[in-house]
């Protein structure tokens, strides 16, 4: 099934990145990428006490979701949601497993309720006041991909705006060792079903066997390569050159995302 929405928002976070209007230059290729540690701004909408249990991930969510929906002129709160992950907060696994290597096994509840996949999810309707519906994937190295179709569908069938908010964070020694995953990165879509005067570009996407479209610049290719969120940047990169253009995304092993863009 070939699905079709519209992008009305985009936000976008991660090592030199710092949102979508001061990456597109970067993108386009207009101005050279310089890598940087991923610094997460506090989530400011949350209360003082949800603020400071809340990690790395939701942090990240926050940021780049509220970007992308401020960007389109919505309200947070309006909107279904649909968060896409490798594995969750990789900070917060490591200290519960540090925590298990000790004698002294007792998790705090903080800890554990930061654990679960849905983690982000919950702070996010804490944070925006929303009480529409809310999709939770974890999908190893095809977080990205799995996001977008999960989204779009949503779009299609439901025939109502979504949000769509990829992130991954970085891995600590030794759990990186086996899943080296450097910095937090995330990208969200704000996707609807008709054109609106905000609508940055059209998509249509079905799936392929082609290969995966690659980046020109080493750095930004690398960061593709190893943080999973990360495997939507071609179709950022589409955007902020100007132009209609097809991109493919990684998906699965076998199986890609062939992505038609039409800008606005």
């Amino acid at each position: 099934m070939i699905l079709t929405a519209y992008i009305d928002g985009i936000g976008l976070l991660g090592p030199g990145l710092t949102s979508w209007p001061d990456s597109q230059a970067v993108l386009a290729g207009q101005a050279p990428y310089q890598p940087s540690k991923t610094i997460l701004p506090p989530p400011a909408l949350l209360p003082a006490a949800e603020r400071r249990r809340s990690g790395a991930i939701v942090k990240l969510t926050l940021a780049t979701g509220l970007e992308a929906i401020a960007a389109a002129g919505l309200d947070p709160a309006t909107l279904p949601s649909v968060f896409s992950s490798s594995g969750g907060d990789g900070e917060n696994c490591h200290v519960i497993c540090e925590m298990l290597a000790t004698d002294d096994r007792q998790i705090s509840p903080t800890r554990f309720h930061n654990s679960v996949h849905n983690a982000a999810s919950g702070y996010w309707s804490i944070a925006t006041g929303a009480m529409t519906s809310s999709s939770v994937l974890s999908a190893f190295d095809a977080c990205f991909g799995a996001g977008l179709l999960e989204a779009l569908t949503q779009v299609v069938v439901d025939d109502t705006r979504s949000v769509l908010l990829a992130c991954d964070t970085a891995y600590p020694e030794p759990l990186y060792s086996a899943r080296p995953i450097p910095d937090a990165f995330g990208i969200a879509l704000v996707l609807s079903p008709q054109r609106s005067a905000q609508a940055l570009a059209q998509i249509t996407v079905d799936l392929t066997d082609a290969s995966a479209d690659e980046l020109d610049d080493a750095a930004l290719e690398n960061l593709r390569n190893t943080i999973p969120a990360a495997r939507g940047l071609p179709l950022l990169r589409a955007i902020a050159l100007g132009q209609d253009r097809h991109v493919v995304l990684d998906y699965l092993d076998n199986t890609r995302l062939s992505v038609a863009i039409t800008l606005c």
